[in-house]
């Protein structure tokens, strides 16, 4: 590596963690700003306040990383090319490829370290920030959803008609075991209870029976099991009935794939969320290589009004940049929501109440 390659990376690096650390700090001033009605309606203390914006900075971090890199690209070349630097090393014989060498290497390092710490480091943090938000910002949450069906182990179907999360308790609960696709056995209940002792599910005036005794009367006579309290273990607990709210925010990348994973298996709604998360984690390092390419070619050209316009065209585009990633994020969000209305529709006009 030439010394001049060790001059625009170091040029780069320091302007771009300069401008987070202005960006990051004015952004914390308007949040707080907004803010502080709720945190005095609370009346939370300063240790408490501080330990919730020590993990909503790394998220906002994470979030404007691609942008401000292409500013800081955009700001150093136009100052190379304002100190006719750029012509110099043009005219020395060096080619325009081999003048973006250390600006990709640059972003690569810029991209690595937004990889690790969006796919890793701060999901950990936003676990705690989400569970702030919810707790004080938000008002609390009530499950509406009606007639759950999921998967629960192969050829096993689980089927709550209703749950309530503030009790904990489902009501209409049965739990269906098929071969061969023949019901084999049918576990019923008329209400579930989470036992935050035990963890485990209480099931009451349940019921076991199995289809193929129906044909073959024990000397009792008796074709099923029951009893008014049964502990069991299931697959669901009472998380899976909270807010899921850009949940995935709080998952690191193989913590994404199981989930994915989990609610492909269980035929769960909201699938596609996470795996639009996913890419995401993947595809917001690599946009930092197409910021930097274009903003080498915008701002290397000199100007005779300075570098104000290249700044300024650099701000515009990062604006627009980020104006269609929200909007197209926000759509592709909205069409999974109805398509995942009109799957489960469809899925509920098929299989009838227990």
């Amino acid at each position: 590596m030439k010394i001049l390659d060790r001059y625009i990376i170091k040029q780069i690096l320091a302007t771009f963690f300069f401008v987070m650390m202005i960006l990051v700090a004015v952004i914390v001033v308007i949040d707080i700003t907004e803010k502080v009605d709720k945190f005095n309606d609370h009346h939370l203390k300063l240790p408490v306040i501080l330990g919730y914006y020590m993990n909503f900075v790394p998220w906002i971090s994470g979030l404007l990383t691609p942008i401000i890199c292409f500013i800081a690209i955009v700001y150093v070349t136009s100052r190379l090319a304002a100190h006719t630097e750029i012509v110099a090393m043009l005219s020395s014989g060096i080619s325009f490829t081999r003048l973006l060498l250390p600006y990709f290497i640059a972003s690569f390092i810029i991209a690595s370290l937004s990889f690790v710490f969006n796919g890793w480091v701060i999901p950990h943090s936003n676990r705690e920030r989400l569970e702030f938000e919810m707790q004080y910002f938000q008002n609390k949450f009530y499950f509406e959803s009606r007639n759950v069906h999921m998967q629960a182990a192969p050829n096993v179907f689980l089927f709550i008609q209703n749950f309530n999360n503030q009790s904990n308790t489902g009501y209409q609960f049965s739990l269906e075991r098929f071969s061969d696709n023949k019901l084999v056995e049918k576990l019923t209940a008329d209400n579930i209870q989470w036992d935050t002792v035990k963890h485990k599910w209480t099931l009451r005036f349940w019921k076991r029976k199995k289809v193929d005794q129906i044909f073959e009367i024990n000397s009792k006579g008796s074709l099923t099991e029951h009893g008014d309290a049964l502990d069991t273990t299931l697959i669901i607990s009472p998380k899976d009935f909270e807010n899921d709210a850009h949940k995935y925010d709080g998952m690191t990348i193989p913590e994404l794939g199981h989930q994915i994973e989990q609610r492909h298996f269980r035929g769960a709604t909201g699938v596609e969320a996470y795996e639009t998360e996913r890419h995401i984690r993947f595809a917001a390092p690599c946009t930092t290589f197409v910021l930097v390419f274009m903003g080498v070619i915008v701002s290397a050209r000199k100007s005779r009004g300075g570098t104000g316009f290249q700044i300024a065209l650099g701000f515009s585009l990062a604006f627009i940049f980020i104006l269609f990633f929200t909007m197209t994020r926000t759509f592709a969000e909205a069409n999974l929501h109805r398509s995942d209305f009109f799957s489960l529709g469809n899925g509920l006009n098929q299989c009838s109440p227990k």
